[in-house]
């Protein structure tokens, strides 16, 4: 085997989906966020979202029969839960899933809900490994866990590999909340992020954060400075059940947002995505809040603690953001032509909430990733969508 160790120039090589590499201990940490924006904010939160590689893969050319990874995952333990499930790691040949695997080992970040402590208790790298892959040169994607951050240590294959040609794909910038980033989602290559893309023959920067779809300028200005031929943002739901900001506040933040990402990309085309259904933010307002009742069966539901009546004083619903939504784009769109509006409840609506109802009452499951991301492809990418050159 040829063992290949995870340099800083290796990954550059073979990296798509992140924004920034950062050298460690034990070899390199992919980053969704650069590393200035991550210095304009000390949220735990949204360290541990942006440095899980949703939406991040190895992409390579070999022909060799076995491929391990060696990485050192964190993955993220909740008291009085059972563990969750591994990440997963899903292996591409020439397009087609062909393997899925997960590593063991690695450290554990352990998270009172009751309290907000965590602490982080040190693990061994450990190692993925695929065999019985053709005998033939082939293309060749691992895409990383979507919910685990991982270092990675070290490239073994039977055979040498080469950076993969580009293909001349357009590339599809989007930010989002936890749904965006794959919450609930089977696999990394199933979000419905990653399943969009794939239907619509573009290649993926997901800048999906779980929690941290808060209009932060720092987002806006990665979003800016990424190079990109179609941007997508959905806004809404973190900002309701984070309790953040009012009507009054929240109009202005919407169009410095757009307004930072249209400084360097004056043209692209850009979709504004209002959430998705989720009951129990329709009318009322947050901050929503964890119910552990269930949390030793391995269940936790979501719940908003706040009052319809605070509607009257500015607060957020999905509603009401769904309304400002439309609002601004429609008036900002007189002005620019490639600005574009879609209402989540097309992608996920109430006929979808009745058959597959959302398990925690606030991230779809595995089936309505799928189904989100199948709805999205034709709305964008279809004939008339937005993402569809004209000619």
């Amino acid at each position: 085997m040829i063992t290949a160790p995870i340099t800083l120039s290796l990954a550059r090589d073979l990296l798509r989906g992140a924004l920034d590499l950062e050298r460690t201990e034990y070899g390199v940490l992919p980053h969704r966020l650069p590393a200035r924006a991550r210095a304009q904010c000390a949220d735990g939160q949204l360290a541990m979202a942006e440095s899980q590689p949703s939406g991040v893969r190895l992409v390579f050319r070999t022909r060799a029969t076995t491929i391990e990874l060696d990485t050192l995952r964190t993955k993220t333990a909740y008291e009085g839960a059972p563990p969750r499930p591994d990440g997963v790691y899903d292996l591409l040949v020439d397009g087609t899933l062909a393997g899925q695997a997960s590593v063991t080992g690695g450290n554990v970040l352990k998270v009172d809900m009751t309290t907000g402590s965590s602490e982080t208790v040190p693990g061994p790298v450990g190692t993925v490994r695929f065999s019985g892959l053709p005998d033939r040169v082939k293309h060749v994607e691992i895409w990383l866990p979507h919910n685990e951050v991982t270092q990675l240590v070290a490239l073994r294959t039977d055979t040498p590999v080469e950076p993969a040609p580009e293909q001349g794909r357009k590339v599809w910038l989007h930010h989002g909340s936890s749904i965006s980033h794959g919450s609930e989602a089977a696999s990394p290559s199933t979000t419905w992020p990653a399943l969009a893309a794939s239907l619509g023959g573009v290649e993926l920067i997901n800048l999906g954060f779980s929690g941290s779809a808060l209009l932060d300028p720092f987002t806006a200005r990665a979003l800016r400075d990424t190079p990109a031929d179609l941007i997508s943002v959905k806004i809404g739901i973190n900002l309701v059940n984070l309790d953040l900001m009012r009507l009054r506040a929240f109009g202005p933040a919407v169009h410095g947002f757009l307004d930072t990402i249209r400084e360097g990309h004056p043209t692209v085309p850009l979709l504004v995505v209002s959430p998705i259904l989720c009951p129990i933010h329709e009318d009322t307002p947050g901050p929503g809040a964890p119910d552990f009742e269930n949390i030793g069966e391995g269940r936790i539901r979501f719940t908003a603690m706040g009052d319809p009546a605070e509607r009257a004083a500015g607060k957020l619903t999905l509603n009401v953001i769904r309304d400002e939504l439309a609002r601004i784009v429609k008036q900002r769109a007189a002005d620019d032509a490639n600005l574009h509006y879609l209402d989540g409840r097309d992608l996920y609506g109430h006929a979808d909430f009745a058959e597959l109802p959302l398990p925690d009452q606030l991230h779809p499951d595995a089936a309505s990733h799928r189904l989100i991301g199948e709805r999205f492809a034709a709305s964008a990418f279809g004939p008339a969508g937005p993402f569809t050159p004209r000619s």
